[in-house]
C-alpha cells in the first residue's frame, strides 16, 4: 500500500465544501504535529481535510461503477469502467478509490490522534472534543465502508503514521477480512455516536457528519456483515446491530411521510431535511469551488450545438452551455418492469425522462433517459454544481424493513416497506411469502434509490450481483454469451492496483482475478 506522509501545511490549507461553516485558521508557526493542535480552529482544519478525498471519489466514474454495472442501468460509455474492462494492471476508477480512500484513512487517523491529544491538553472543551472526534471517526468509517464495498478484503489500520517504522509496517499489511474491518469500525462508531447531539445532518452547522451519519454507517456495515459473516454469534446478530442503530435514526428523523419526495430527492435540492450525508459542491472559500460531473452522463443525449435542445427537445432550464456525454440509461428491466412509464409511482417522473413538457425525446422508443432527479440547471460545460445524495432517510427506512424481514418479523417488515411505497403513491404491499417479501424490498430499493450509488453494493452484499446483472443488463459487455462480453464473477469487487500489490512487497494479491486470467 503506497502511503505518503501528510504535511501539516497542506492540511491547514485543505478545506471541504461545507456551507455556512467558517474554516478560517491562523497558519502561522505551523511546523509539526506536536505544535499544531493548539486551538479549536486548527483541530477543525485537519478534520476539514478529511472530507476532501470523498469529492475525488464521487465523480461520474463512481456512478458508472456503482449503478451502470448492475441490473437496473447501463452506459454505452467510452469509459471502460462501464464495460468492466478492468484488471489489476489497469484498474480504472479503482485506482482513484484506493488512493483517495487510504488518503482519507490516513488523514482521519492523524486527526483523531491530534484531537485526543488536544483534549488531554485542555485545548478543546468536552463538546468540541466529541464533535470533532465524531466527525473524524465517521469519516474514517466511511472510507473503510467505501474500500470494503469496492475491494472486499483490504488492509486495515487505525495507526497514526508518525514515523518511518509505522509507515513501513503499514505499507506491507495484507488484506484483512472485510467483516472484521466493518466490525472494528462499528465498535468505534458506537463509542462516540451517543455523545454528540442527536440531530439530523441538516440541523448540524455546515451539514457536517454527526450522530445520524454514525448510526447510518453502523447500519450499512452491519447489514453487509449480516449476509457475509459466517462467524457471527447468531443468525440475526448483525440484523440486531443494524436495527439498534436504525432505531436511533428513526428517533432523530421521525415519520418518513413528513418529507416530500420531490423536495428531498432532487440532486439540485441541497442538504434537505431527509438528507443523512451528501457530497457538497459549489461552496466557495478562498477561491476554491468544488464541482463534479455526474450530470454530464445523466442528461438526455445528444445536445444540439449552441442550443438548449437535448435529443430533439428544448429544455431551457438546462441552458445551452452544458457538456453532455454518452448517457447512463435505465435498463428495460427497470423502466418496463420495476417502474414503468405510466404507473402510479410518482418516482418515475424523477428517475426517468421519456419527454419534457409534453414533447417526447427522439431516442426513447424502448428506454428513457435519466430524469430530472439528476439534472443540473444552467450547467456550465462539465461543472455540475449539484450535491450528490449518498445517504437519505428513505434508505434507512428500507434497511429497517430488510432487517425485520431477515429476522422473520414479516408484518413489521411490511409496515416499514409501505412507508416508501405509500409516499411514492403505489399503496400498501400485500404479503404472500417471505421470499416474495424479500424480493419486493430489493425491488423497492431499486425504485427509491435509483442513481444514488447504492445498487451494486446492495447486489454484492446480497450475493446476487453477477446473476442479476448478466440476466438484466441491456449492455452486451455485461451479458453472457456475447462476443463483447467482459463480465466475470470476480468483477463484483474491483482489483487492487498492481502498483499497490508491488508496494506491499506482494503481501497484497488479486487471486480471484488471476483465477479468471485477468
Amino acid at each position: 500500500m503506497k502511503i505518503k506522509y501528510l504535511l501539516i501545511a497542506t492540511l491547514s490549507l485543505a478545506t471541504f465544501s461545507l456551507s455556512s461553516c467558517t474554516m478560517e485558521e491562523d497558519t502561522s508557526g505551523m511546523s509539526s504535529p506536536d505544535n499544531f493542535f493548539r486551538k479549536f480552529s486548527e483541530c477543525q482544519s485537519v478534520v476539514n481535510s478529511c472530507y476532501i478525498p470523498i469529492k475525488n471519489i464521487y465523480t461520474y466514474q463512481y456512478m458508472l461503477a456503482t449503478e451502470c454495472c448492475t441490473d437496473i442501468a447501463y452506459a454505452p460509455s467510452g469509459t471502460l469502467d462501464a464495460r468492466l474492462d478492468i484488471s489489476p494492471a489497469v484498474p480504472r476508477h479503482g485506482s482513484t478509490v484506493w488512493t483517495q480512500g487510504y488518503i482519507g484513512v490516513q488523514r482521519c487517523n492523524f486527526a483523531i490522534n491530534g484531537i485526543e491529544r488536544a483534549f488531554k491538553n485542555a485545548v478543546l472543551t468536552s463538546e468540541q472534543y466529541h464533535q470533532l472526534l465524531c466527525e473524524a471517526k465517521c469519516l474514517r468509517a466511511f472510507f473503510y465502508y467505501t474500500l470494503t464495498s469496492f475491494f472486499g478484503d483490504v488492509p486495515f489500520y487505525f495507526d497514526d503514521v508518525t514515523d518511518n517504522e509505522v509507515l513501513l509496517r503499514i505499507q506491507v499489511l495484507p488484506r484483512m477480512d472485510a467483516n472484521e474491518t466493518r466490525a472494528k469500525c462499528i465498535e468505534d462508531l458506537q463509542s462516540i455516536a451517543s455523545l454528540v447531539p442527536q440531530t439530523r445532518t441538516s440541523d448540524n452547522e455546515g451539514d457536517r457528519m454527526g450522530a445520524a451519519c454514525a448510526y447510518m454507517l453502523i447500519a450499512k456495515m452491519a447489514l453487509w456483515n449480516a449476509y457475509t459473516d459466517t462467524k457471527a454469534e447468531s443468525e440475526t446478530y448483525w440484523f440486531d446491530v443494524a436495527l439498534e442503530a436504525l432505531q436511533h435514526l428513526e428517533d432523530i428523523y421521525g415519520p418518513l411521510s413528513q418529507y416530500s419526495y420531490e423536495e428531498n430527492v432532487m440532486f439540485r435540492n441541497k442538504n434537505t431535511p431527509e438528507s443523512i450525508f451528501e457530497v457538497q459542491h459549489t461552496y466557495t472559500q478562498g477561491g476554491l469551488v468544488y464541482t463534479s460531473n455526474v450530470a454530464c452522463i445523466c442528461t438526455p443525449y445528444p445536445r444540439s450545438a449552441n442550443s438548449a435542445i437535448y435529443d430533439g427537445v428544448e429544455i431551457p432550464e438546462l441552458g445551452d452551455n452544458m457538456t453532455v456525454w454518452s448517457a447512463m440509461r435505465p435498463n428495460v428491466y427497470f423502466c418496463q418492469g420495476l417502474q414503468n412509464r405510466r404507473g402510479a409511482d410518482i418516482r418515475r417522473n424523477y428517475n426517468m425522462a421519456w419527454e419534457y413538457n409534453g414533447v417526447e425525446f427522439a431516442n426513447v422508443n424502448t428506454r428513457p433517459w435519466c430524469g430530472p432527479k439528476f439534472w443540473c440547471p444552467n450547467m456550465q460545460t462539465s461543472q455540475d454544481g449539484n450535491n450528490y445524495k449518498v445517504f437519505r432517510y428513505a434508505d434507512a427506512v428500507l434497511m429497517i424493513a430488510e432487517c425485520y424481514c431477515g429476522k422473520g418479523e414479516y408484518e413489521t417488515a411490511v409496515r416499514y416497506l409501505d412507508m416508501t411505497r405509500v409516499r411514492a403513491g403505489i399503496g400498501n404491499y400485500t404479503y404472500r411469502t417471505p421470499a416474495r417479501l424479500e424480493e419486493e424490498i430489493r425491488n423497492e430499493r431499486a425504485r427509491e434509490l435509483f442513481g444514488e450509488f447504492q445498487r451494486k453494493f446492495d447486489l454484492v452484499r446480497w450475493g446476487i450481483w453477477y446473476e442479476a446483472t448478466t440476466a438484466n443488463s441491456d449492455y452486451a459487455y455485461l451479458q453472457l454469451n456475447t462476443e463483447q462480453s467482459l463480465i466475470k464473477p470476480c468483477h463484483r469487487y474491483y482489483p487492487i492496483p498492481d502498483t499497490e500489490v508491488a508496494y506491499s512487497r506482494y503481501n497484497l494479491d488479486n487471486k480471484e482475478y488471476a483465477m479468471y486470467g485477468l
